[in-house]
């Protein structure tokens, strides 16, 4: 097995306690309001914690799939979020699972530096594909940012 790290880093102009909740305490509920190509979150095992695995259903190129989400930290207090996808249309056939590391920073402007570290744990001696990488990042550049705008539009939200 073979462990590939990637480090990415965004800023946004919403706070971290407001972003870390919609991120990680609401993101069941906001997802799909945010992101009309997701359709529903299910917990299949645990509760919410972690060690906890999520089915997250949403519909890509008009076909219903699903991405399997195993949570694998949750700290409140420090903004972090550690998460893998074991399973479903989000893992390549060469890779084991895929582990991210989140953790949001407050901002000088009083918005959020997000950091994140991804690792791929593939199976064997393969490497990451590189289409597979930039795919990968577009699709969370986009889910962050569609939270984010989601956010911005509804400032009640808190």
């Amino acid at each position: 097995m073979g462990v590939f790290t990637f480090e990415d880093e965004t800023t946004s102009p919403v706070a971290p306690a407001r972003l870390y909740k919609a991120l990680v305490n609401d993101v069941d509920n906001i997802v799909p309001k945010a992101v009309e190509s997701f359709k529903s979150v299910e917990i299949l095992e645990g509760n919410g914690g972690p060690g906890s695995i999520k089915k997250i259903n949403f519909v890509e190129d008009g076909e219903s799939k699903h991405v399997l989400h195993k949570i694998e930290e949750i700290d409140e207090a420090n903004y972090v979020y550690n998460y893998s996808i074991v399973g479903g249309a989000g893992l390549p056939h060469t890779v084991e699972k895929i582990t991210f590391e989140s953790k949001l920073i407050a901002a000088s402007n009083g918005g959020s530096i997000a950091k994140l570290t991804v690792k791929y744990q593939t199976k064997g001696d393969a490497k990451p594909n590189e289409d597979d990488l930039k795919t990968g990042k577009l699709k969370g550049d986009a889910l962050f940012k569609a939270i984010e705008a989601y956010l911005l539009a509804n400032p009640d939200y808190n």
